[in-house]
Order: C-alpha cells, then structure tokens, then sequence
C-alpha cells in the first residue's frame, strides 16, 4: 500500500539548560495508506514527541519526515500550515474546541482556514457532524453537550477536510468507559471506510483495538506487531522498524 506518512531515520532532542533530552531516537516507521496504527508507550516515553513529528507540529533534529512522498524538510512555515490543515486531521484527549462556538461553527474551522466558500463550507460540517452521529446537535456549543459529544465534534471537524491521515491523540483518555466506547468505535468505523488513523494513547484497551501497535521506551520503537485488533489474531512481529 501507498506510505501516507514516512519517518526515515528520526530523532528529535531538546536543551533544557545544560542538559540534552534525547526525546526521540532514530526511529524508521512507514504508515500505509488506510491502516488503524496505535502508537503506545508509557509517560516519558516519547509518544508526544512523536506525535507532534508525524503531525508536522515539530521538525526532527535529524532524518527525515515524509507526507504523501513529499518531504516536510522542503517546506516553509505557511507550508507546513496548508499541509497540516489540508492533510492531516487532529483529534485531541481536550477536544480543543472554541468554548462559544457551535458545533457546526467547531467544524467549519479548517474549511474557513482554508478559504471554502460560507455554504460549501456549512454543507460539509453538516455532514460531518451528520457522520458522527450529531446532526440533531449543530447548533450546541461545546458547554451544551457531553464530553463524548465534544469529542465527536472533534472528530468531525478532523474529517472535514478529507484528511490523508486522521491523528487521534489519547483520543478517550477524558472520557467515561461508555463514551470511550462510543469514540472507538467511531475510530473503526472510519478505519473500515478506508481512512488512515493514527491512535497514540497510553491504554492498551484502546492499543488493541488497531490492527497494528508500534510500542515505545525511552524515544525508540521496541515492537512493531501486525495482524493485532479486533478479530484479526495475534501479531506476528513483522514491524518495520
């Protein structure tokens, strides 16, 4: 399958007065096109910071990331900012929703960006949110409606723009069992249309439902393991890296 995102020789440090943080380390991982990955590990172990090289929010301090065969190295800022906003699809553990703003206003956002026209824009947050199961919701703000809710509108403003990779970070971690539930299945669902998604999370419940888990410790991937998910077997250790 196409590779929508490639890291190729990776590594991310930072200076923290006089001392190097080694966050991430030389890390080689391909992500094809349509696949539902989780990347999980325990705190520290460098998850966000991978999760901010893949989503293009943070450059490698060596090697080289790749979206869609192109190279981020080879993009400026406002660059970087059309990629982000047309290619990859951000859902965050706090939703990160604008407090006074409909659900459907939530999730025009990257079409406004973007300079879609009012009604097409309007159309397509209506059937995003309709995708998620709130088009009877449009007109809440997020004070209004459940934290479950709030995620699903998350989710529907990630799906808004036709993303190549949906990038879902601790994507239940605020939620009850009930509500997680809800959202996970939303995640395989979208995986079973052929959407690319990438779940970081520190819970394996969550880990276990992709059919791929690539684990860290301490900035590198230690298990790469294929064929895991829901009624898809035990993985087989053919990891890429």
């Amino acid at each position: 399958m196409p590779a929508i995102i490639e890291l190729r020789g990776v590594s991310k440090t930072y200076s923290l007065g006089e001392t190097i943080v080694e966050a991430v380390r030389g890390i080689d991982l391909v992500v094809e096109e349509g696949e539902l990955l989780s990347i999980m590990g325990p705190s520290g172990s460098g998850k966000s910071s991978l999760m901010n090289l893949i989503g293009c929010l943070d450059k490698p301090s060596t090697g080289e990331v790749l979206v869609g065969g192109r190279t981020t190295a080879e993009l400026d800022e406002r660059e970087l900012a059309v990629l982000r906003n047309q290619s990859i699809g951000f859902v965050f553990q706090s939703f990160n929703l604008l407090p006074r703003a409909s659900a459907l206003r939530n999730v025009e956002l990257p079409l406004i960006y973007a300079g879609v026209s009012a009604p097409e824009r309007r159309r397509r947050a209506r059937e995003a949110l309709e995708a998620v199961g709130l088009g009877m919701r449009v007109d809440h703000r997020p004070s209004e409606l459940s934290g479950g809710e709030q995620q699903r509108v998350a989710i529907a403003r990630a799906l808004v723009t036709d993303p190549l990779l949906i990038l879902a970070d601790e994507p239940t971690g605020n939620l009850d069992s009930k509500s997680g539930e809800a959202i996970l299945e939303i995640i395989s669902g979208l995986h079973a249309q052929g959407k690319t998604v990438v779940v970081v999370t520190h819970e394996v419940a969550v880990a276990d439902r992709a059919e791929r888990i690539v684990r860290l410790a301490d900035g590198a991937i230690v298990s790469d393991d294929r064929g895991v998910g829901d009624d898809r077997g035990v993985g087989d250790d053919r990891g890429r890296a």
